[in-house]
């Protein structure tokens, strides 16, 4: 009667949703307070106060037109706005026309993917990864080939990534800083990358484009560089969202913005303008592109997240458990004590512990923590871990 791909899809669906609803049943049986929630990327932090003052001053205009709609690529000025500020960052031109305002960063990978892919072409992803980039391809009828990031550092694998690589390659998704592990990608791999992606596009005849997925990129600690990617790629397009940078994830908004030097981009930015309108986004809205306009340098306070991260990192590592301290992003990823990482998290539910099984990043022998939560939360919390730790036999450092 209904999609059967769809139905059948649901038997797998979502892990971290899964963990999401279930806090919610623990919540109302144990109270709000007893539960430790870390399974969903939801900031805790409210937006800066330029972000409130610049929507309640736009909210309240008497200014003709502000909720009518617009170009589906968005407002005019936005588009500027965003282009000059990328183009200051990167060092390549860029003009309204190589930006797309959209209703956030899984809107505007579903309209990328969409706009590149024809179908059985390969994207290629790392992992971990974040899990629906698995659907987002198969919307736009691709293949994803996944490669794993280097054990114990997660850090890129170059030449495993050029093995993968095939004349069906279309694009790459990286993520950095990366969700789950909270590494940044270092520059000397991206740049390696780059000349590969270079020199095996020459090879098979092709065009390799790299999908830069960047709503953590302004969430940085201990002064790490996060490499521009499109100053280092030439076929970059990259997909932001200010869920994170702005704690604005409820109201979905993000660009999509394609660099210059991309062979025929006007071509591209046509086509994602025109999927904008037929995917049935029709436009991001109009009150937060005017709100993000005025706060493209405006990020929320990162000392937040800081104290957050090693709180939790110092207690887990202190405990028994390995995990690589992030230095962006808001997430820990640890090893498992037990190879089964769904029946590890399950054990950790009856000490009203949420965490997320690697296995949902397509990287089995770790659990996800995010930490984007209340510190009373991440206070309250740690006896649990140290019970949970106990229970495997785990020895403290």
């Amino acid at each position: 009667m209904f999609s059967k791909k769809v139905v059948d899809s649901l038997a797998g669906s979502s892990m971290i949703r899964a963990m999401f609803e279930e806090g919610n049943k623990l919540r109302k049986q144990f109270g709000a307070e007893n539960v430790f929630d870390f399974s969903i990327g939801n900031p805790e932090i409210e937006p800066p106060e330029p972000v409130l003052a610049s929507l309640r001053a736009h909210a309240a205009t008497d200014r003709k037109g502000t909720h009518r709609y617009m170009a589906n690529a968005g407002l005019e000025e936005v588009r500027v706005k965003v282009a000059a500020w990328l183009s200051g960052k990167s060092g390549v031109p860029l003009n309204a026309g190589h930006i797309v305002m959209v209703c956030g960063a899984a809107a505007g990978l579903n309209i990328t993917l969409k706009a590149l892919l024809n179908p059985g072409e390969e994207v290629m992803v790392v992992s971990p990864f974040f899990v629906e980039y698995l659907a987002y391809i198969d919307n736009a009828g691709g293949k994803p080939v996944s490669v794993k990031l280097k054990t114990g550092s997660f850090d890129l694998d170059v030449p495993a990534m050029e093995a993968a690589l095939t004349p069906a390659t279309k694009a790459i998704i990286l993520n950095s800083p990366h969700n789950p592990t909270g590494v940044i990608f270092a520059r000397s791999d991206l740049e390696a990358l780059s000349e590969v992606l270079e020199r095996k596009g020459r090879e098979f005849g092709t065009e390799i484009y790299v999908i830069s997925d960047e709503p953590y990129v302004s969430i940085v600690y201990d002064g790490v560089e996060v490499p521009n990617l499109m100053s280092i790629f030439r076929n970059a397009i990259v997909v932001n969202s200010f869920s994170k940078s702005l704690a604005l994830p409820g109201e979905r908004i993000g660009f999509i913005a394609a660099s210059s030097r991309i062979q025929d981009v006007s071509v591209l930015m046509g086509a994602c303008v025109s999927l904008n309108r037929t995917l049935g986004f029709v436009n991001a809205p109009a009150l937060f592109q005017r709100v993000i306009a005025d706060n493209l340098d405006v990020t929320v306070d990162t000392e937040f997240y800081k104290i957050r991260r090693d709180m939790l990192y110092n207690h887990l590592t202190s405990i028994g458990f390995t995990c690589v301290r992030p230095n962006g992003a808001f997430y820990l990823f640890p090893e498992t004590p037990i190879p089964d990482d769904v029946a590890f998290t399950k054990s950790a539910v009856k000490y009203n512990l949420l965490l997320v099984g690697g296995s949902g990043f397509g990287c089995p022998g770790h659990f996800r923590l995010s930490y984007c939560v209340d510190i009373g939360t991440i206070e309250r919390s740690l006896p649990a871990f140290t019970k949970l730790a106990e229970e495997y036999g785990m020895k403290k450092a």
